[in-house]
């Protein structure tokens, strides 16, 4: 009896101790589970971080740093024709576009098939850009501080550069947003390769010549200043010698048919739209009539050259400067 007494005794002893046993286990693991919460988040914590940091990356343009999304798929372009002309260049795709008229000029076709209009040139639609929701805005140097604050409310706004001597800086921050470096350097190598070719077939061919780019807008006739509009591909590219008065402008310059025959231009290439042209859509026919016109070298020998490139072509651009130097070597070198 005794022995089975005590065969009960520890027979429960070690039940209790294992019992004892487990608990402590237990405690031990709802322990070690109640500080794993704290480990985890801190474990957490620093790839969260590095994930946020990696949603994100810094470009520098213009000597300016701009904080942008790491994938920029999503580009509104308003305000900024010149980021239209480097969109072609690029087969970029904007989600948003400028439209003129109310709608995407022909030009413009390749890349805005799918784009949404957001307003015209110098009337961006701010409910319209928003509901596109961009991973990035390209906006115009020319918008006032006010609406580059109210686009920089919806997302990080570039002020691309209306200055033609900034070309090349564009064109590189519309690669690099898009991942297109390789090809928007290509661009600018094969220009330059282009323009030294050009300087070899023109020779010294155009050496006391006068060669002036005018614009028709509003029915008058515009001169631009040395590094404005199509001029720098003419005098710093292809080494021409600009006009007094081309290089005394101070802007864009409006001059009477009677001043600019003073010019007596030997070529002049002319720019005109119907669309800057609206309530004087005849104007060009009616400068071509006039006997001033008439008189000037460029018109009496047949080097008066329209629209050699797209009307709406801003000049100073990777699109235009390329295409334009194409055109205009061939009808400077012809006889």
């Amino acid at each position: 009896m005794k022995k089975i007494y005590l065969g009960f005794s520890v027979a429960m002893l070690a039940m209790a101790l294992t019992a004892c046993g487990g608990q402590q286990a237990a405690n031990s693991n709802a322990a070690n589970n109640n500080a794993a919460p704290a480990a985890t988040t801190a474990t957490a914590e620093k790839p969260a971080a590095e994930a946020t940091q990696a949603e994100t990356r810094t470009l520098k343009y213009l000597d300016k740093e701009y904080t942008v999304p790491s994938k920029t798929e999503r580009i509104v372009i308003t305000g900024s024709m010149e980021s239209m002309e480097d969109a072609l260049v690029l087969g970029v795709k904007p989600v948003g576009a400028i439209s003129v008229g109310g709608k995407f000029p022909e030009m413009f076709a390749p890349v805005t098939g799918e784009a949404q209009s957001i307003g015209e040139k110098t009337q961006p639609n701010l409910e319209t850009i928003l509901s596109l929701k961009p991973d990035v805005i390209l906006g115009s140097s020319k918008f006032p501080p006010e609406t580059m604050e109210k686009l920089g409310k919806i997302q990080t706004t570039f002020p691309v550069s209306h200055i033609s001597t900034n070309w090349e800086a564009n064109l590189l921050l519309l690669g690099e947003l898009t991942g297109k470096q390789a090809e928007a350097q290509k661009v600018i190598d094969d220009y330059k390769k282009d323009v030294e070719a050009a300087k070899v077939q023109l020779g010294d061919s155009l050496k006391d010549k006068k060669v002036v780019v005018i614009r028709v807008r509003g029915g008058s006739i515009n001169i631009y200043p040395e590094k404005v509009f199509f001029n720098p591909s003419l005098y710093a590219d292809l080494g021409l010698t600009a006009p007094a008065e081309v290089k005394a402008a101070k802007a864009q310059e409006v001059v009477s048919l009677e001043k600019f025959s003073e010019i007596n231009p030997d070529y002049i290439f002319v720019q005109f739209s119907t669309d800057e042209n609206k309530d004087n859509p005849k104007a060009l026919e009616d400068l071509q009539n006039n006997p001033i016109w008439k008189s000037i070298n460029a018109v009496k020998n047949g080097k008066v050259f329209v629209n050699v490139v797209d009307p709406l072509a801003q000049g100073g651009t990777a699109w235009s400067k390329v295409n334009f130097l194409k055109a205009a070597v061939e009808k400077l070198s012809a006889k």
